[in-house]
């Protein structure tokens, strides 16, 4: 499948970024082994010669991540005290191999990849990042889940010690978020677990998020603790906290306006000026498809 990066997403556009290492520097980094450029789609490695992401100190100082604090900058302040290492995952559900893995046990002799993706928050601010991350489908077909698996439940650490924002009722805590098999299936969405040649910053989720690059910043669980696969369809956080301004879909889409807030325009971080918001955020062409023939104002 030809996976194409969204057509406004230019070069000229976005910040530079001084501290972005080599592609094998990066690779090295995270103790993951380095692969070669060769590896990598002919689509992806266009997209590493052509995009110029968002700079370090944007994409890891202005954050959504509530277990740490509400305000934007609350997550970079607070989120020394998360321990990533070591971590575990337990895989749950209807699935032939479930077990509480290892971060490196999950991950044993994959290779990951780097994307360059880019991201629409509710609040209608975008930015542009570079993820090193595993295919969630590779990581799903590892599992092996069964036939009753229609859904994908993503659980995030519960630890208040370590994410002092959890002490605060601000949300029913642990964090949940989930997919459709085939959304979770798709080509490109990411397990992540490294930007920038390091491994994740705790603000932006370490050790392992999600990343749903079509949907809102809300749909990519980060720090996750529990992979469920389940038959019906998992109530999300925000879905529980006020299902009239979040849905279980959470796609990007302009046409329908958050109750507080329109969504048809977005300010890219650390821009003055407003742009059009992007149906699907830019990637219609390779995941409309999965909603053919679905009310997007009804399922949103």
């Amino acid at each position: 499948m030809l996976i194409n990066r969204p057509p406004d997403i230019k070069s000229s556009e976005i910040t530079d970024e001084t501290l972005y290492w080599s592609r094998r520097e990066w690779l090295a980094s995270v103790g993951l082994g380095v692969v070669g450029s060769l590896a990598l789609p002919k689509w992806l490695r266009a997209e590493q010669q052509q995009l110029k992401p968002d700079s370090w100190e944007i994409i890891t100082s202005y954050n959504n991540f509530y277990e740490f604090g509400t305000g934007k900058d609350d997550p970079k302040a607070n989120a020394h005290t998360l321990r990533p290492k070591p971590w575990s995952i337990a895989v749950e559900g209807d699935v032939k191999k479930p077990a509480t893995y290892s971060f490196d046990d999950l991950f044993k002799g994959m290779k990951p990849e780097e994307r360059i993706y880019r991201h629409r928050c509710v609040e209608a601010w975008s930015f542009v990042a570079p993820w090193l991350g595993y295919p969630l489908r590779d990581v799903i077909k590892r599992l092996e889940p069964g036939t009753k698996a229609k859904y994908v439940e993503f659980v995030t650490l519960l630890d208040p010690v370590q994410m002092p924002g959890q002490r605060r009722g601000v949300l029913d805590w642990p964090y949940v978020e989930g997919l459709r098999m085939d959304e979770a299936m798709h080509p490109l969405t990411l397990l992540t677990v490294g930007i920038y040649g390091k491994p994740l910053p705790n603000q932006n989720g370490a050790p392992v998020r999600l990343t749903v690059p079509w949907k809102y910043g809300f749909k990519s669980g980060k720090s996750i603790v529990k992979i469920r696969f389940v038959e019906k369809q998992p109530m999300n956080t925000w879905q529980l906290a006020a299902p009239t301004e979040y849905g279980f879909y959470a796609n990007v889409n302009p046409n329908v306006d958050h109750p507080r807030w329109s969504q048809a325009k977005e300010r890219p971080l650390g821009q003055l000026f407003k742009k059009p918001t992007l149906m699907f955020n830019g990637y219609g062409d390779q995941v409309a498809s999965l909603y053919a023939g679905m009310d997007l104002r009804i399922n949103f």
